[in-house]
């Protein structure tokens, strides 16, 4: 008996066809068949000091396999933002002193736990001098500012909240700078539909959207932060990520011009600069002397893609997110002397104590 196999054939093609046809926008990742010149960059043109890391774990950790692979990446120094206070923060000074003293910096924290409670601003801001006594060389502020905390009145505590005034006082008499995040990306309180650009990142993360209105709305938030840093031109604030302007650099330029005691971080945004290298490039010339290397996240991985897009002319290289980005990056091909001051000069002039051996001239 003869068997038709043409049958099954043409079936098997079908059913191939329907799964391509139901692919999620999850799983269609598809590899460009653009021919074009350009390599991955694997280590940073210049040292550099990563002004936005994380180690949460300094006070016992082992340091060597991070210096180590600090060193493949060519980073002269990690401000660890996460210091905490008190004796926390002593501890991580001290693992960093007896091993790797000129490689690792560490930041203090604040509790906001308190605000409005008889004597906390006080206590707060001595807790400080302390902490950099103990070898703090600035303060980082978390986003929890401004999202969560409330006062014995069940009240907000918003970021610009008077009650807070002394300690960005005090961190502009110490000579400290404040590195601050502030709310997230605006799309995170925008509605959760197709036109939404993060929609893939809040599909994956559904806890990171949040209503119009929580806690508040997001240029309530970002109106708040500008505030603060009005009410204190003689304390330096790096606002993280950009302040969440990297997708819109007229604006922030706008606010570089208000704002003179202000300087942007890179960290989490790269993707934003990526897509806009004709822009981004002349925002870079232009605030060249205000602007920080910083990646955000302990990923050895990921710096490749920040070196590409600021050190070459490379045209469509992938990023490492798809749920950050499903868009293409290009690079900047930024001047020598622009990187020297992104990658380590900035942050040599505003973060004391730094050892300025580790870097050129």
């Amino acid at each position: 008996m003869k068997f038709n196999r043409l049958p099954i054939l043409l079936g098997l093609v079908l059913s191939a066809v329907s799964i391509a046809q139901d692919l999620s926008f999850e799983e269609y990742n598809p590899i460009s068949t653009l021919v074009v010149d350009g390599s991955p960059v694997l280590n940073a043109k210049f040292p550099f000091i990563d002004i936005h890391g994380h180690q949460y774990r300094m006070s016992g950790q082992d340091l060597s396999p991070v210096v180590a692979a600090m060193d493949t990446l060519n980073m002269g120094i990690m401000v660890n933002l996460s210091g905490r206070s008190g004796d926390d923060l002593k501890r991580s000074v001290s693992n960093i002193k007896d091993n790797f003293p000129n490689r690792f910096v560490v930041f203090a924290n604040i509790n906001f736990e308190g605000v409005g409670s008889p004597g906390w601003t006080e206590k707060t801001v001595a807790q400080l001098e302390e902490d950099v006594r103990s070898g703090a060389r600035g303060l980082k502020i978390y986003k929890s500012l401004g999202l969560r905390y409330i006062d014995p009145n069940g009240n907000r505590v918003t970021v610009d909240d008077a009650r807070l005034d002394p300690i960005w006082a005090k961190c502009g008499e110490l000579g400290i700078p404040v590195l601050i995040h502030t709310a997230d990306p605006k799309s995170f309180w925008d509605e959760f539909d197709g036109d939404n650009e993060r929609w893939l990142e809040l599909k994956l993360r559904p806890r990171r959207k949040r209503s119009a209105t929580n806690p508040a709305p997001w240029e309530q938030l970002i109106a708040e932060q500008h505030n603060m840093f009005k009410k204190h031109p003689n304390t330096l604030f790096v606002n993280a990520h950009m302040g969440w302007y990297a997708n819109n650099l007229g604006k922030l330029g706008q606010l570089m011009d208000e704002m003179p005691n202000m300087y942007v971080g890179i960290g989490a945004i790269i993707a934003e600069l990526g897509r806009q290298p004709r822009t981004a490039r002349a925002f870079f010339i232009k605030y060249q002397d205000r602007i920080l290397f910083g990646k955000d996240s302990w990923k050895p991985e990921e710096f490749p893609t920040y070196f590409r897009v600021l050190e070459s002319d490379d045209e469509y290289f992938p990023y490492h997110k798809k749920y950050h980005a499903f868009w293409a990056m290009y690079g900047l091909d930024l001047p020598d002397d622009v990187l020297k001051k992104v990658y380590y000069k900035n942050a040599l002039r505003i973060v004391p104590g730094l050892d300025k051996s580790l870097f050129p001239n």
